[in-house]
């Protein structure tokens, strides 16, 4: 009895723990399994030969088995079968510690008479006796349970225990068992103390000390594991007046970043590094000397960070030593996220009015797809007629900038090449560029994935007729992507960033001449089913508070589902409207992957003096601006891109 109870207690154990895992891992394995059923569904990569050839999207079996061995799979495969295990081995410790059942061994019914009995016991005794059956395993079986299973039932008391209480002692009582392997049961007092020293540092002791490293690292990360740090530096930093070319030292004052080891060995590659991207640090070239000991005598990783920042801007990390190498990934990989908490820093409300910053805002943006695509900062100064400069042009397969300048003798500006037919820029590309008809096709490939946005923008008040100042404004865009390949949701171009990146957008809501952002919001067009839910909640609860019938609720709802099906998402915003007087607005969708694919919509707000009546108060242009606002565009023109005022020092060059 006291084995099978210590069967019983080991049995209950294994069970216990198998309750315990299978608690987390099976609905964390059914969540896991449904996010890779409905991820992307409609995206697709880049197919070009340079996005093919940097390995990045390669599907070889080697690479969806490395793909698919991270230690997370790796893990959850092999608590899965450790799952199996236990379930197979408790399954076989139940079959062998069956409870006495003497009927069930005869093949008997309770009720029985005593000569079906007799008849059953003969029966198993010729196919089971030691006389007639050598194997040691029957006889075995006759002894242990078919002899005890008939003196049970012969006997008239046990039979009626048997009948009755299903035991041949008769009603037993409750019987518990402690969920604890055999070994721990079977102790002395020598090892008692050892057990208890055990349970208290398993139990108590090991717990808490995971709690107090996990509670040690995650208290410095936001809840976008970027450090609390560096959203501390780059607040302080961060200034209304901050040029696109001084957001890069901002950037890299990141606490992830100063983390970064340098070492002795880096010296000399650093070094060969500053030489070839001494033309991208905005260096005083007349006081070059001067300016080279001020840069080298920064902190050491802010200046290694720079420099690596600078090879993926120019094209230099092949060159890199293997250390360096693995310190260039590290930075690119932290790049994304501390690129979007920047942005975040610069539109978060500073001034009374509860406005962020235009002009950083632009500058991070610009920064951010200078480093995803690989192009430096430098091309984005005007020049050739181009605004935004030959930057454009420089993100497209096989393109550099002999083959831009023979383009632009020519007239061609970024939107002329994409407004072409196929036919007129193959000719270009293999006529003028002298591309061959696989790059052409290259060219077409990516034109084909590149985003093109329209925003339809309106501003009113729930309940009032006008917009009047001190107002709660309720600001509602539909943000629009076409792709020329139809798709809606798609992976940038981008070969020279080595890891997954999604495109994403940014709407703001700005006061050019001010430089103020009223309202800033983040946009993706990859979740769909997410964007079809918040539109149709916005759009239902807005509809309802003006008091829609049902009937029209439910068609803006199924006007709202067609849209966002259709490439477009909504993006809702509030803010109270300043003083009276006529406000002309920008609404800014800046991309943070490509360049040249930012739109901006003119709006005119007009803000009436307090009062019960008024009529709507704005207008929306799409396209240029109005000639009254022309002054204002020219001022914008110094935020969207500081280059513009070195346009002259080229000229001159």
């Amino acid at each position: 009895m006291a084995d099978t109870a210590s069967e019983e207690s080991s049995s209950l154990f294994l069970i216990f723990v198998l309750t315990i895992m299978a608690l987390p891992l099976v609905p964390y394995t059914i969540t896991k399994l449904c996010r890779a059923a409905n991820k992307k569904t409609k995206t697709m990569h880049c197919e070009c030969s340079v996005c093919t050839k940097s390995g990045k999207y390669h599907r070889s079996i080697i690479r969806r088995i490395s793909n698919f061995s991270t230690w997370s799979n790796f893990t959850l495969v092999i608590l899965w079968v450790i799952m199996g295990f236990l379930i197979y081995y408790i399954k076989h410790i139940s079959q062998e510690n069956q409870p006495f059942e003497p009927f069930g061994i005869l093949g008997l019914v309770p009720g029985v008479s005593d000569s079906e009995i007799k008849k059953a016991y003969r029966r198993l005794s010729i196919q089971y006796h030691p006389d007639k059956n050598p194997d040691p395993e029957a006889h075995k079986y006759f002894v242990e349970f078919i002899s005890k299973a008939y003196q049970a039932l012969t006997d008239p008391i046990s039979r009626e225990n048997f009948e009755k209480w299903g035991h041949p002692d008769g009603r037993q009582g409750l019987q518990m068992g402690i969920a604890l392997p055999q070994f721990l049961l079977k102790f002395d007092g020598a090892s008692g103390g050892l057990l208890l020293l055990g349970i208290v540092g398993v139990c108590i002791l090991l717990p808490l000390i995971i709690a107090v490293v996990y509670l040690s690292k995650s208290s410095k990360y936001t809840g976008n594991l970027v450090m609390h740090q560096t959203l501390s530096t780059y607040y302080y930093f961060m200034k209304p007046s901050l040029a696109p070319s001084k957001v890069m030292e901002v950037f890299i004052k990141a606490a992830e970043y100063m983390e970064i080891p340098v070492r002795r060995s880096d010296a000399d590659p650093l070094q060969k590094l500053f030489v070839a991207v001494r033309g991208e640090l905005n260096l005083d070239i007349k006081n070059i000397k001067t300016e080279q000991a001020k840069f080298w005598k920064q902190h050491p990783s802010l200046v290694k960070t720079e420099l690596l920042i600078q090879s993926q801007l120019t094209h230099q990390s092949s060159s890199l030593s293997p250390s360096l190498q693995s310190d260039f990934k590290r930075v690119l990989e932290l790049a994304p996220r501390l690129l979007e908490e920047l942005l975040k820093i610069s539109v978060i409300p500073r001034s009374p009015q509860g406005h962020g910053w235009l002009r950083p805002a632009i500058g991070v943006v610009e920064l951010s797809q200078c480093i995803f695509q690989g192009v430096p900062l430098s091309t984005r100064k005007p020049t050739g007629g181009c605004p935004t400069g030959i930057a454009p042009f420089l993100q497209l397969p096989h393109f550099n900038e002999t083959v831009v300048k023979k383009i632009l003798r020519k007239k061609v500006k970024f939107q002329d090449l994409l407004d072409m037919s196929v036919i007129e820029r193959t000719d270009l590309l293999t006529l003028i560029a002298g591309f061959s008809p696989e790059e052409a096709n290259d060219v077409e490939l990516v034109l084909d994935i590149l985003p093109s946005i329209t925003v339809e923008i309106t501003c009113e008040t729930e309940g009032e007729e006008g917009i009047q100042e001190g107002d709660i404004v309720t600001m509602y865009a539909w943000v629009t992507l076409k792709r020329k390949n139809k798709l809606i949701g798609a992976l940038p171009h981008l070969p020279y960033y080595p890891f997954h990146k999604e495109e994403n957008f940014w709407l703001l809501l700005a006061d050019p001449v001010s430089n103020d952002v009223w309202i800033s919001q983040k946009v993706s067009f990859m979740d769909e089913v997410a964007a079809i839910t918040a539109a149709s909640t916005a759009i239902h609860e807005t509809k309802e508070a003006l008091g829609g019938t049902p009937k029209e609720i439910k068609t803006a709802v199924k006007e709202a589902v067609e849209k966002v099906k259709n490439g477009s998402r909504l993006v809702m915003g509030k803010f109270q409207t300043p003083a009276e007087g006529n406000y002309n607005l920008c609404s800014y969708c800046l991309c943070d992957a490509w360049i040249g694919c930012d739109t901006k919509t003119n709006l005119k707000l007009k803000v009436l003096k307090r009062s019960r009546a008024g009529t709507r108060g704005y207008v929306t242009e799409d396209g240029p601006a109005a000639d009254e606002e022309e002054e204002d565009e020219e001022e914008y023109d110094d935020y969207e891109s500081e280059y513009s005022e070195d346009e002259d020092e080229d000229e001159e060059d």
